[in-house]
């Protein structure tokens, strides 16, 4: 995934109201921008963080400017747009770049599901196997006080999280695929584990999963300014591991 227009830069002067932001120019000016992202943005988001945003032609939107990457004290780049983290899974697994998602002859997103009114982000669909569903969540959060890059997931008590853990297991108990992919989009990361000290119940939710064969991927693709590109895998540990 590319950026076009190019991403245009600036200082970060304050997150506010969850959704807004406002960025000092180099030129001195100061620009309010939206942020896509709920969550804590632990370590994303301090004031005087180098910030780059795109800009939208869509003469409807109330904001065109949205903030789409931030970098770290210790220079890592982290896409903190929660938005994108669908598109380029779906762009990966199209490219056949998520391997254990690949060769499926039908791609849906958000398609209605479950018996708590979700929507999946992916429903892969193929005559000859079984259906796989495909929960994506954006990981942003790393561990600053370890040198061993460790990530985690959520970085806030996510109700809704919990919600699709469960789903997917009734999906999987169906006779389904049931798959939570996690879209690392921080470069400073090299593992990730569930957030026990910050959720635990999600926490405990994920080992259950795990158990019923809900299956989970951790990829870990290229993020920089020009664009978010293939890379790889990462390891997942719970707890106990």
């Amino acid at each position: 995934m590319k950026f076009h227009p190019p991403l245009e830069s600036g200082l970060l002067i304050q997150r506010y109201k969850r959704f807004l932001t406002d960025v000092q120019l180099d030129a001195g000016t100061t620009l309010t921008v939206h942020c896509a992202n709920t969550g804590a943005m632990t370590g994303c988001a301090d004031p005087g963080t180098r910030v780059w945003y795109s800009t939208s032609s869509n003469p409807k939107r109330k904001l065109p400017h949205s903030w789409e990457i931030a970098q770290s004290p210790r220079g890592h780049f982290i896409c903190v747009n929660t938005a994108r983290a669908n598109q380029i899974a779906r762009e990966l697994i199209e490219a056949g770049e998520i391997g254990p998602l690949g060769g499926y002859a039908r791609l849906r997103p958000e398609v209605k599901y479950g018996e708590e009114g979700s929507r999946i982000d992916l429903l892969l669909e193929d005559d000859a196997r079984p259906s796989c569903y495909v929960e994506v969540k954006s990981v942003t959060l790393l561990d600053a006080g370890r040198e061993d890059g460790m990530g985690y997931f959520p970085d806030a008590v996510t109700a809704r999280g919990a919600k699709h853990l469960r789903e997917l297991m009734v999906m999987k108990a169906a006779g389904h695929r049931a798959v939570l992919l996690f879209m690392v989009l921080h470069s400073g990361i090299e593992k990730m584990k569930p957030a026990s000290h910050i959720d635990p119940h999600y926490s405990q939710l994920i080992t259950a999963a795990r158990e019923a064969g809900v299956e989970i991927l951790c990829y870990r693709p290229h993020v920089g300014v020009k664009g978010i590109e293939p890379q790889g895998f990462i390891p997942f540990e719970t707890d106990g591991e």
